[in-house]
């Protein structure tokens, strides 16, 4: 029975991964803030945004730029969503939100340099935790503007590096981008979204009936 959830996201993947790839493509920049909010929110969207931009920078490079910023504005705006139900539960809530182990460990790192730590924990890809240090940090309560600002700067520098390497290999990124293992690569995001997603809504609802403090999803990204 535990597979089921898969088997049905990968045939909803296998109907709708172009329809939904082009939809957020289409949109251009629009596209990449949005999914730059689910990404770095509450869904499980890992490097999507990261495919996204090449993609578009492949077949639009005087666009690169715009790009990088909306994608890092849509990453720091999902960020805000978090900061803003994390940041009232505290400290005290973070055993809710993420196992002791990593608390601590999470903790050790932030408490003299946290902005190293969120930073890089923006440039970095999955399996990064992501979301834990943003989680962290917000409900040891560091600045929000600080948070937000050093996220922003985190990804822009991921993105425009992403960028121009689309540029610089162009044609060769192109034809990668056309080929079934890139479609199969999707194919495999969407499904991780998809089954993500659901673990995290039904745990998040769940927790509403435990805690009064929401419980977004423990990150991987």
């Amino acid at each position: 029975m535990s597979a089921l959830p898969t088997i049905f996201a990968m045939i909803f993947a296998s109907a709708w991964t172009r329809s939904l790839f082009r939809f957020f493509r289409h949109l251009g920049g629009l596209g990449l803030f949005l999914l730059g909010i689910l990404d770095s929110s509450f869904l499980v969207m890992p490097l999507g945004n990261d495919v996204l931009l090449i993609a578009m920078v492949t077949t639009r490079h005087g666009n690169w730029f715009y790009y990088a910023i909306m994608a890092s504005l849509g990453s720091a705006a999902g960020v805000l969503l978090l900061d803003l139900v994390v940041r009232k539960g505290g400290e005290g809530g973070l055993g809710r939100l993420l196992k002791p182990q990593k608390v601590a460990q999470l903790k050790r790192k932030m408490e003299k340099k946290t902005w190293v730590a969120l930073i890089t924990a923006a440039l970095m890809p999955p399996p990064f935790p992501f979301t834990a240090v943003v989680i962290t940090a917000a409900a040891l309560q560091y600045p929000r503007k600080k948070l937000l600002l050093e996220v922003f700067l985190g990804r822009l520098v991921r993105f425009i590096a992403e960028a121009l390497l689309a540029i610089y290999f162009g044609r060769k990124l192109l034809r990668y981008l056309r080929s079934e293992i890139i479609e199969y690569f999707v194919y495999g995001i969407i499904v991780i979204a998809i089954v993500g997603s659901i673990i995290s809504v039904v745990t998040w609802v769940r927790s509403r009936h435990k805690a009064p403090a929401m419980r977004p999803r423990e990150a991987t990204d």
